[in-house]
């Protein structure tokens, strides 16, 4: 089955975002996809601040990037953004590193006035990486429980994510289809 990489883009421990965007790799794994999980708290931050791109830590995420067939990219909003080593990450990795890939954005806020932040930030950056952007989630801090097993508590944001994610899932059978074909011809 395909792999998905979920990056989370908070700088902290006990993020919200973080907390769903684990949620969201649950449910991928029950659907039978493999998942990775990378976190910017997992490359060193000299790599990151220098901008090392052929540091082993961001080469490993360059190459489990290219192997993926899906990508979630997730960040809280900072300063009406995504975070700023999230972007430190992603301009040291290759221009099309997400060609051809599925890029489901999420973002986490603390109020409705960060929402276009997605639209007009997150977005733009994973097209810029040549990924296939989908519409996107946002969600509000005061939707997200971290301590229940789905974080999502708000009715109507968990509908959202569920047809967003639906529709990522969607996209990534009929990908692995595209390939089981061509592979046989």
């Amino acid at each position: 089955m395909s792999e998905v990489v979920i990056i989370s883009g908070s700088p902290s421990l006990s993020s919200r975002s973080d907390r769903v965007l684990k949620y969201l790799g649950e449910l991928l794994e029950r659907e039978h996809f493999t998942i990775r999980h990378i976190s910017i708290r997992d490359i060193p931050s000299d790599d990151l601040f220098q901008g090392n791109y052929d540091s082993p830590s961001v080469q490993q995420v360059a190459n489990t990037l290219n192997h993926a067939s899906g990508v979630i990219v997730g960040s809280p909003v900072y300063k009406a953004a995504y975070s700023g080593v999230l972007k430190a990450l992603l301009d040291i990795l290759p221009q099309d590193i997400l060609q051809h890939k599925p890029a489901l954005p999420l973002m986490t806020g603390g109020s409705p006035s960060h929402m276009l932040a997605l639209e007009y930030t997150l977005k733009p950056l994973l097209a810029t990486l040549k990924g296939q952007t989908l519409k996107g989630i946002y969600l509000l801090d005061s939707q997200i429980d971290k301590q229940k097993d789905n974080p999502i508590i708000d009715e109507d944001v968990w509908n959202r994510t569920k047809k967003q994610l639906s529709y990522f899932i969607e996209i990534l059978k009929k990908q692995e289809l595209t390939t089981v074909i061509s592979n046989k011809a």
